[in-house]
Protein backbone atom coordinates (compact mmCIF):
# COMPACT_ATOMS: atom_id res chain seq x y z
CA UNK A 1 0.00 0.00 0.00
CA UNK A 2 1.75 3.14 -1.38
CA UNK A 3 0.22 6.08 0.46
CA UNK A 4 2.37 8.14 2.08
CA UNK A 5 5.94 8.84 3.18
CA UNK A 6 6.36 9.99 6.54
CA UNK A 7 6.89 8.32 9.35
CA UNK A 8 7.29 11.29 11.42
CA UNK A 9 3.47 12.07 10.12
CA UNK A 10 2.08 10.35 13.21
CA UNK A 11 2.07 13.03 15.56
CA UNK A 12 -0.27 15.54 14.31
CA UNK A 13 -3.47 16.42 14.61
CA UNK A 14 -2.77 18.20 17.66
CA UNK A 15 -4.47 21.41 18.01
CA UNK A 16 -8.00 21.36 16.90
CA UNK A 17 -10.11 21.18 19.59
CA UNK A 18 -10.19 21.65 23.55
CA UNK A 19 -7.43 23.03 25.33
CA UNK A 20 -7.46 22.11 28.83
CA UNK A 21 -6.95 18.11 29.98
CA UNK A 22 -9.72 17.74 32.48
CA UNK A 23 -12.10 20.62 31.50
CA UNK A 24 -15.09 18.75 32.32
CA UNK A 25 -16.18 18.15 28.88
CA UNK A 26 -19.29 16.16 28.07
CA UNK A 27 -19.19 12.71 27.04
CA UNK A 28 -21.81 12.23 24.61
CA UNK A 29 -21.22 11.71 21.15
CA UNK A 30 -19.24 14.65 19.27
CA UNK A 31 -18.86 15.10 15.23
CA UNK A 32 -18.67 18.40 14.40
CA UNK A 33 -15.12 18.67 13.97
CA UNK A 34 -13.13 22.12 14.98
CA UNK A 35 -11.75 24.09 12.48
CA UNK A 36 -8.84 25.84 11.49
CA UNK A 37 -7.57 27.82 8.49
CA UNK A 38 -6.90 24.97 5.67
CA UNK A 39 -3.22 25.57 4.10
CA UNK A 40 -2.97 26.57 1.22
CA UNK A 41 0.21 25.08 -1.03
CA UNK A 42 2.35 22.53 -0.61
CA UNK A 43 3.19 21.09 2.75
CA UNK A 44 6.71 21.24 3.61
CA UNK A 45 8.42 19.21 5.84
CA UNK A 46 10.84 20.04 8.52
CA UNK A 47 12.53 16.96 10.46
CA UNK A 48 13.98 18.05 14.19
CA UNK A 49 16.68 16.46 15.92
CA UNK A 50 15.67 12.48 14.31
CA UNK A 51 17.18 9.91 16.57
CA UNK A 52 14.34 7.47 16.75
CA UNK A 53 13.84 5.52 13.14
CA UNK A 54 10.07 6.50 12.69
CA UNK A 55 10.82 10.15 11.29
CA UNK A 56 12.56 8.36 8.50
CA UNK A 57 9.71 5.68 8.22
CA UNK A 58 7.71 8.74 7.63
CA UNK A 59 9.33 9.41 3.86
CA UNK A 60 8.92 5.86 3.24
CA UNK A 61 6.49 7.55 0.33
CA UNK A 62 6.29 10.36 -1.47
CA UNK A 63 2.52 12.35 -1.12
CA UNK A 64 1.88 14.34 -3.92
CA UNK A 65 0.69 17.10 -1.54
CA UNK A 66 4.37 17.05 -0.05
CA UNK A 67 7.77 19.49 -0.90
CA UNK A 68 9.95 16.90 -2.15
CA UNK A 69 12.69 19.48 -0.33
CA UNK A 70 12.82 18.57 3.43
CA UNK A 71 15.01 21.02 5.76
CA UNK A 72 17.02 18.47 8.57
CA UNK A 73 18.20 20.47 11.87
CA UNK A 74 19.88 18.31 13.71
CA UNK A 75 23.20 17.97 16.19
CA UNK A 76 26.10 16.37 14.28
CA UNK A 77 26.42 12.95 14.95
CA UNK A 78 25.51 8.69 14.30
CA UNK A 79 21.72 9.43 14.80
CA UNK A 80 21.29 12.46 12.27
CA UNK A 81 23.44 10.22 9.83
CA UNK A 82 21.75 6.87 9.93
CA UNK A 83 18.06 8.82 9.29
CA UNK A 84 19.76 10.12 6.36
CA UNK A 85 20.80 6.88 5.12
CA UNK A 86 17.38 5.32 5.37
CA UNK A 87 15.99 8.26 3.33
CA UNK A 88 18.52 7.59 1.00
CA UNK A 89 18.04 4.16 0.60
CA UNK A 90 14.17 4.95 -0.13
CA UNK A 91 15.53 7.37 -3.07
CA UNK A 92 17.82 4.86 -4.52
CA UNK A 93 15.56 1.60 -3.87
CA UNK A 94 14.51 -0.44 -7.33
CA UNK A 95 10.75 -0.35 -7.00
CA UNK A 96 8.98 3.25 -6.31
CA UNK A 97 11.59 5.34 -5.51
CA UNK A 98 11.44 8.31 -3.70
CA UNK A 99 12.74 11.68 -4.06
CA UNK A 100 13.58 13.74 -1.40
CA UNK A 101 15.89 16.27 -1.03
CA UNK A 102 16.94 16.13 2.47
CA UNK A 103 18.64 20.10 3.22
CA UNK A 104 20.70 19.48 6.64
CA UNK A 105 21.63 22.26 9.16
CA UNK A 106 23.66 20.58 11.99
CA UNK A 107 24.78 23.84 14.48
CA UNK A 108 24.45 23.41 18.11
CA UNK A 109 21.64 25.82 17.78
CA UNK A 110 19.82 23.67 15.38
CA UNK A 111 16.42 24.33 17.43
CA UNK A 112 16.72 28.39 17.41
CA UNK A 113 17.68 28.32 14.01
CA UNK A 114 14.81 26.19 12.24
CA UNK A 115 12.39 28.41 14.33
CA UNK A 116 13.84 31.49 13.18
CA UNK A 117 14.12 30.66 9.47
CA UNK A 118 10.86 28.36 9.58
CA UNK A 119 11.26 26.81 5.78
CA UNK A 120 8.40 24.77 5.88
CA UNK A 121 5.05 24.92 8.01
CA UNK A 122 4.97 21.20 9.66
CA UNK A 123 7.61 19.77 11.69
CA UNK A 124 8.45 15.89 12.15
CA UNK A 125 9.64 15.19 15.55
CA UNK A 126 10.97 11.79 16.85
CA UNK A 127 13.75 11.09 18.62
CA UNK A 128 15.12 11.46 22.36
CA UNK A 129 11.72 11.38 24.33
CA UNK A 130 13.03 13.49 27.04
CA UNK A 131 13.01 16.45 24.87
CA UNK A 132 10.16 15.70 22.63
CA UNK A 133 7.71 18.10 24.50
CA UNK A 134 10.03 20.68 25.25
CA UNK A 135 10.56 20.22 21.04
CA UNK A 136 6.68 20.55 20.74
CA UNK A 137 5.88 23.74 22.44
CA UNK A 138 9.14 25.59 20.98
CA UNK A 139 7.73 24.11 17.62
CA UNK A 140 4.04 25.54 18.42
CA UNK A 141 4.96 28.73 20.03
CA UNK A 142 6.74 29.81 17.13
CA UNK A 143 3.62 29.05 14.65
CA UNK A 144 4.57 25.53 13.60
CA UNK A 145 2.23 22.45 12.82
CA UNK A 146 3.41 19.45 14.33
CA UNK A 147 3.26 15.42 13.90
CA UNK A 148 5.06 13.98 16.80
CA UNK A 149 6.03 10.18 16.95
CA UNK A 150 3.97 8.47 20.80
CA UNK A 151 5.27 9.65 23.22
CA UNK A 152 4.68 13.30 23.64
CA UNK A 153 5.08 12.77 27.45
CA UNK A 154 6.77 10.41 29.62
CA UNK A 155 6.56 11.93 33.21
CA UNK A 156 3.85 13.95 34.69
CA UNK A 157 5.64 17.33 34.21
CA UNK A 158 6.00 16.68 30.46
CA UNK A 159 2.35 16.10 30.52
CA UNK A 160 1.32 19.55 32.14
CA UNK A 161 3.77 21.08 29.15
CA UNK A 162 2.31 19.20 26.81
CA UNK A 163 -1.36 20.35 27.71
CA UNK A 164 -0.31 23.72 27.82
CA UNK A 165 1.12 23.20 23.98
CA UNK A 166 -2.37 22.18 23.08
CA UNK A 167 -3.90 24.90 24.53
CA UNK A 168 -1.08 27.27 22.72
CA UNK A 169 -2.05 25.58 19.22
CA UNK A 170 -5.82 25.70 19.11
CA UNK A 171 -5.15 30.25 20.13
CA UNK A 172 -2.64 29.85 17.13
CA UNK A 173 -4.95 27.57 14.50
CA UNK A 174 -1.87 25.01 14.53
CA UNK A 175 -2.38 20.81 14.32
CA UNK A 176 -0.63 18.81 16.77
CA UNK A 177 -1.09 15.17 16.26
CA UNK A 178 0.85 12.24 17.46
CA UNK A 179 1.23 9.04 15.07
CA UNK A 180 -1.06 6.51 16.16
CA UNK A 181 0.09 3.37 13.74
CA UNK A 182 -1.96 1.08 15.37
CA UNK A 183 -5.51 2.41 14.34
CA UNK A 184 -4.19 1.37 10.52
CA UNK A 185 -3.80 -2.36 11.49
CA UNK A 186 -6.18 -4.57 9.91
CA UNK A 187 -7.09 -7.08 12.54
CA UNK A 188 -7.40 -4.01 15.23
CA UNK A 189 -10.02 -2.33 12.47
CA UNK A 190 -11.81 -4.87 12.04
CA UNK A 191 -11.77 -5.88 15.72
CA UNK A 192 -13.38 -2.63 16.15
CA UNK A 193 -16.19 -3.25 13.49
CA UNK A 194 -17.60 -6.36 14.84
CA UNK A 195 -17.63 -5.38 18.30
CA UNK A 196 -20.01 -2.87 17.12
CA UNK A 197 -22.61 -5.06 15.47
CA UNK A 198 -24.51 -6.03 18.55
CA UNK A 199 -26.24 -8.99 17.06
CA UNK A 200 -22.44 -10.54 16.54
CA UNK A 201 -20.78 -9.20 19.99
CA UNK A 202 -23.45 -7.93 22.15
CA UNK A 203 -22.96 -4.89 24.45
CA UNK A 204 -19.32 -4.29 26.02
CA UNK A 205 -18.66 -5.82 29.70
CA UNK A 206 -17.69 -3.75 32.09
CA UNK A 207 -15.13 -6.43 33.59
CA UNK A 208 -13.60 -6.53 37.02
CA UNK A 209 -9.85 -5.76 37.66
CA UNK A 210 -9.00 -9.82 37.82
CA UNK A 211 -10.98 -10.21 34.08
CA UNK A 212 -10.71 -6.90 32.87
CA UNK A 213 -13.34 -6.20 29.96
CA UNK A 214 -10.08 -5.27 27.46
CA UNK A 215 -7.19 -6.46 27.28
CA UNK A 216 -4.13 -5.49 25.14
CA UNK A 217 -0.90 -6.83 25.54
CA UNK A 218 2.43 -5.69 23.55
CA UNK A 219 5.72 -7.39 23.18
CA UNK A 220 8.80 -5.56 21.63
CA UNK A 221 12.59 -6.26 21.02
CA UNK A 222 15.11 -4.28 21.36
CA UNK A 223 17.30 -5.75 18.53
CA UNK A 224 15.02 -6.12 15.19
CA UNK A 225 15.23 -5.23 11.67
CA UNK A 226 13.59 -2.00 9.61
CA UNK A 227 13.32 -1.93 6.43
CA UNK A 228 15.13 -5.10 5.91
CA UNK A 229 18.50 -4.18 7.56
CA UNK A 230 19.59 -4.44 11.42
CA UNK A 231 18.64 -1.71 12.96
CA UNK A 232 21.39 0.26 15.07
CA UNK A 233 19.89 1.45 18.74
CA UNK A 234 21.08 4.77 20.29
CA UNK A 235 22.22 3.99 23.95
CA UNK A 236 20.14 6.38 25.26
CA UNK A 237 17.09 4.27 23.94
CA UNK A 238 18.11 2.42 27.22
CA UNK A 239 18.04 4.79 29.47
CA UNK A 240 14.06 5.24 31.06
CA UNK A 241 15.23 8.88 31.84
CA UNK A 242 15.39 9.77 27.94
CA UNK A 243 13.52 6.94 26.14
CA UNK A 244 10.82 6.77 28.84
CA UNK A 245 9.53 3.48 30.81
CA UNK A 246 7.64 0.94 28.71
CA UNK A 247 4.43 2.08 30.87
CA UNK A 248 4.51 5.85 29.51
CA UNK A 249 6.25 4.38 25.78
CA UNK A 250 4.36 1.83 23.81
CA UNK A 251 0.77 1.99 26.20
CA UNK A 252 0.53 5.10 24.14
CA UNK A 253 -0.55 2.65 21.65
CA UNK A 254 -2.88 0.43 23.90
CA UNK A 255 -4.52 3.28 25.46
CA UNK A 256 -5.35 5.01 22.55
CA UNK A 257 -6.72 2.09 20.89
CA UNK A 258 -9.36 0.99 23.97
CA UNK A 259 -10.17 4.91 24.31
CA UNK A 260 -10.70 4.64 20.03
CA UNK A 261 -12.60 1.35 19.91
CA UNK A 262 -14.74 1.10 23.13
CA UNK A 263 -15.98 4.92 22.77
CA UNK A 264 -15.61 6.01 19.09
CA UNK A 265 -16.31 9.87 18.07
CA UNK A 266 -16.53 10.07 21.88
CA UNK A 267 -15.27 13.03 23.82
CA UNK A 268 -13.61 11.81 27.16
CA UNK A 269 -12.71 13.56 30.06
CA UNK A 270 -9.87 12.86 32.42
CA UNK A 271 -11.50 13.62 36.02
CA UNK A 272 -15.20 12.07 35.02
CA UNK A 273 -13.91 9.16 33.14
CA UNK A 274 -10.13 7.56 34.41
CA UNK A 275 -9.48 5.98 37.45
CA UNK A 276 -6.05 4.48 37.57
CA UNK A 277 -6.48 1.08 39.79
CA UNK A 278 -3.10 -0.62 40.15
CA UNK A 279 0.47 -0.44 37.85
CA UNK A 280 3.25 -1.97 37.81
CA UNK A 281 6.61 -2.33 36.34
CA UNK A 282 9.97 -4.61 36.24
CA UNK A 283 13.25 -5.10 34.42
CA UNK A 284 14.64 -6.34 31.87
CA UNK A 285 18.18 -7.79 31.74
CA UNK A 286 20.92 -6.75 29.07
CA UNK A 287 23.81 -8.41 28.64
CA UNK A 288 26.86 -6.40 27.53
CA UNK A 289 27.04 -8.50 24.32
CA UNK A 290 23.39 -7.63 22.99
CA UNK A 291 24.23 -4.35 24.09
CA UNK A 292 26.90 -3.99 21.47
CA UNK A 293 24.51 -6.04 19.00
CA UNK A 294 21.87 -3.29 19.29
CA UNK A 295 24.26 -0.12 19.38
CA UNK A 296 27.55 -1.22 17.98
CA UNK A 297 28.78 0.40 21.03
CA UNK A 298 31.71 -1.43 22.92
CA UNK A 299 30.88 0.25 26.79
CA UNK A 300 27.91 1.43 28.44
CA UNK A 301 27.66 5.24 28.24
CA UNK A 302 28.39 7.16 31.57
CA UNK A 303 24.60 7.58 32.02
CA UNK A 304 23.72 3.74 32.27
CA UNK A 305 26.24 3.15 34.47
CA UNK A 306 23.68 3.53 37.45
CA UNK A 307 22.01 0.78 36.12
CA UNK A 308 24.43 -1.65 35.85
CA UNK A 309 24.69 -4.81 38.27
CA UNK A 310 27.79 -6.08 39.55
CA UNK A 311 27.91 -8.92 37.06
CA UNK A 312 28.10 -6.28 33.92
CA UNK A 313 24.56 -6.76 33.21
CA UNK A 314 21.83 -3.86 32.54
CA UNK A 315 19.11 -3.34 34.11
CA UNK A 316 16.03 -1.26 32.10
CA UNK A 317 12.98 -0.88 33.37
CA UNK A 318 11.50 -1.75 29.87
CA UNK A 319 8.26 -3.62 30.97
CA UNK A 320 5.19 -2.08 32.59
CA UNK A 321 0.82 -2.76 32.73
CA UNK A 322 -1.25 -1.33 34.60
CA UNK A 323 -5.46 -1.71 35.38
CA UNK A 324 -7.59 1.25 34.77
CA UNK A 325 -11.59 2.15 34.42
CA UNK A 326 -12.85 4.06 31.40
CA UNK A 327 -15.97 5.38 31.59
CA UNK A 328 -16.68 2.39 34.06
CA UNK A 329 -15.31 -0.37 31.97
CA UNK A 330 -11.92 -1.88 33.24
CA UNK A 331 -9.12 -2.47 30.95
CA UNK A 332 -5.43 -3.87 31.08
CA UNK A 333 -2.49 -2.36 29.40
CA UNK A 334 0.54 -4.60 29.38
CA UNK A 335 3.93 -3.58 27.21
CA UNK A 336 7.33 -6.36 27.90
CA UNK A 337 10.39 -6.07 26.11
CA UNK A 338 12.88 -8.73 25.11
CA UNK A 339 16.04 -8.20 23.86
CA UNK A 340 15.49 -10.20 20.07
CA UNK A 341 12.93 -12.18 18.85
CA UNK A 342 13.03 -16.04 18.31
CA UNK A 343 13.73 -16.20 14.37
CA UNK A 344 11.30 -15.73 11.54
CA UNK A 345 8.88 -13.98 14.56
CA UNK A 346 7.93 -9.99 14.97
CA UNK A 347 6.51 -7.51 17.73
CA UNK A 348 3.31 -9.43 18.62
CA UNK A 349 0.20 -8.33 19.83
CA UNK A 350 -2.50 -9.57 22.09
CA UNK A 351 -6.21 -8.33 22.46
CA UNK A 352 -9.47 -9.12 24.08
CA UNK A 353 -12.67 -7.01 23.87
CA UNK A 354 -15.24 -9.54 25.89
CA UNK A 355 -18.80 -8.97 24.46
CA UNK A 356 -22.18 -9.96 26.23
CA UNK A 357 -22.95 -12.37 23.21
CA UNK A 358 -19.26 -13.02 21.52
CA UNK A 359 -15.69 -12.26 22.52
CA UNK A 360 -12.97 -10.58 19.68
CA UNK A 361 -9.43 -11.87 20.06
CA UNK A 362 -6.12 -10.92 18.16
CA UNK A 363 -3.78 -13.54 18.81
CA UNK A 364 -0.05 -13.80 17.76
CA UNK A 365 1.52 -16.70 18.90
CA UNK A 366 3.12 -19.69 17.62
CA UNK A 367 -0.19 -21.17 16.41
CA UNK A 368 -0.83 -18.28 14.31
CA UNK A 369 2.53 -18.18 12.71
CA UNK A 370 3.49 -15.41 14.77
CA UNK A 371 0.99 -12.90 12.53
CA UNK A 372 -1.91 -11.40 14.03
CA UNK A 373 -4.97 -13.23 13.59
CA UNK A 374 -8.10 -12.09 14.35
CA UNK A 375 -11.20 -14.95 16.09
CA UNK A 376 -14.56 -14.23 17.41
CA UNK A 377 -15.20 -17.10 20.34
CA UNK A 378 -19.06 -17.26 20.63
CA UNK A 379 -20.44 -17.03 24.74
CA UNK A 380 -24.32 -17.08 24.04
CA UNK A 381 -26.41 -19.83 24.21
CA UNK A 382 -27.56 -19.35 20.50
CA UNK A 383 -26.84 -22.38 18.61
CA UNK A 384 -23.31 -22.28 16.89
CA UNK A 385 -25.62 -22.94 13.26
CA UNK A 386 -27.84 -19.47 14.06
CA UNK A 387 -24.85 -17.66 15.55
CA UNK A 388 -22.64 -18.66 12.39
CA UNK A 389 -25.73 -16.91 9.50
CA UNK A 390 -25.04 -14.26 12.40
CA UNK A 391 -21.51 -13.81 12.04
CA UNK A 392 -22.12 -14.00 7.90
CA UNK A 393 -24.56 -11.22 7.64
CA UNK A 394 -22.28 -9.19 9.89
CA UNK A 395 -19.23 -10.36 7.50
CA UNK A 396 -21.14 -9.46 4.22
CA UNK A 397 -21.61 -5.97 5.25
CA UNK A 398 -17.94 -5.54 6.58
CA UNK A 399 -17.60 -6.53 2.70
CA UNK A 400 -18.34 -3.45 1.78
CA UNK A 401 -15.61 -1.74 3.07
CA UNK A 402 -13.24 -4.35 3.40
CA UNK A 403 -13.73 -6.83 0.06
CA UNK A 404 -13.08 -10.57 0.65
CA UNK A 405 -12.84 -10.53 4.34
CA UNK A 406 -14.17 -14.12 5.37
CA UNK A 407 -14.93 -16.59 7.86
CA UNK A 408 -14.39 -19.77 8.98
CA UNK A 409 -15.42 -22.15 11.94
CA UNK A 410 -13.07 -24.70 14.50
CA UNK A 411 -15.46 -25.51 17.37
CA UNK A 412 -16.91 -22.45 18.69
CA UNK A 413 -14.31 -20.00 17.13
CA UNK A 414 -14.22 -18.49 14.19
CA UNK A 415 -11.37 -17.28 12.24
CA UNK A 416 -11.67 -14.35 10.69
CA UNK A 417 -9.90 -14.75 6.95
CA UNK A 418 -8.48 -11.38 5.73
CA UNK A 419 -6.77 -10.96 2.45
CA UNK A 420 -2.98 -10.52 2.21
CA UNK A 421 -3.30 -7.25 0.20
CA UNK A 422 -4.91 -5.41 4.03
CA UNK A 423 -1.63 -6.89 5.63
CA UNK A 424 0.70 -3.90 4.23
CA UNK A 425 3.21 -4.05 7.65
CA UNK A 426 3.62 -1.78 10.13
CA UNK A 427 6.29 0.45 8.11
CA UNK A 428 3.27 0.88 5.69
CA UNK A 429 1.15 2.37 8.55
CA UNK A 430 3.38 5.91 8.86
CA UNK A 431 1.97 6.52 5.33
CA UNK A 432 -1.66 6.14 6.34
CA UNK A 433 -1.46 8.41 9.65
CA UNK A 434 0.69 10.88 6.89
CA UNK A 435 -2.25 10.73 4.42
CA UNK A 436 -4.73 11.37 7.24
CA UNK A 437 -3.01 14.12 8.57
CA UNK A 438 -2.13 15.90 5.13
CA UNK A 439 -6.14 15.38 5.06
CA UNK A 440 -6.93 17.36 8.43
CA UNK A 441 -4.14 20.23 7.17
CA UNK A 442 -6.13 20.16 3.71
CA UNK A 443 -9.24 20.74 5.01
CA UNK A 444 -8.14 22.55 8.01
CA UNK A 445 -10.49 20.35 10.59
CA UNK A 446 -10.51 17.32 12.73
CA UNK A 447 -12.89 15.05 14.31
CA UNK A 448 -13.94 17.32 17.67
CA UNK A 449 -12.55 14.46 19.80
CA UNK A 450 -9.32 13.95 18.37
CA UNK A 451 -7.50 16.72 20.61
CA UNK A 452 -9.42 16.21 24.08
CA UNK A 453 -9.02 12.37 23.78
CA UNK A 454 -4.78 12.85 23.19
CA UNK A 455 -5.34 14.85 25.98
CA UNK A 456 -6.74 11.96 28.18
CA UNK A 457 -4.27 9.19 26.95
CA UNK A 458 -1.25 11.09 28.25
CA UNK A 459 -3.20 12.07 31.19
CA UNK A 460 -4.11 8.04 31.72
CA UNK A 461 -0.46 6.91 31.38
CA UNK A 462 1.57 9.49 33.22
CA UNK A 463 -0.95 8.43 36.06
CA UNK A 464 -0.19 4.60 35.92
CA UNK A 465 3.50 6.01 35.74
CA UNK A 466 3.03 7.86 39.29
CA UNK A 467 1.16 4.79 40.49
CA UNK A 468 3.85 2.28 39.39
CA UNK A 469 6.05 4.11 42.01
Amino acid sequence: MMLSKRVMISVLPCLLVLAGCCDKQKNEKQTKPEEVPAMKGKVKLMTLDPAHFHASLVQKFMYDQVDPVVHVYAPEGDELQEHLKRVESYNTRAENPTKWQEKVYTGPDFLEKMVKEKPGNVVVISGNNAKKTKYIMACIEAGLNVLADKPMAIVPDDYVLLKKAFEVAKVKGLFLYDIMTERSEITTLLQKELSHIPDIFGTLENGTPEKPAVTKESVHHYFKYVSGKPLKRPAWFFDVNQQGEAIVDVTTHLVDLVQWECFPEQTLDCEKDVEIISARRWITKITSEQFKKATLLDNYPDYLKKDVGADNVLNVYGNGEFIFKLKGVYAKASVMWNFEAPPGTLDTHYSIMRGSKADIVIRQGKEQNYKPTLYVEKKSAVPDEEFEKILKAGITKLNAAYPGVDMKKADKIWEIIIPDKYKVGHEAHFAEVTKRYLEFLAEGKMPAWEVPNMIVKYYTITKAYEKSR
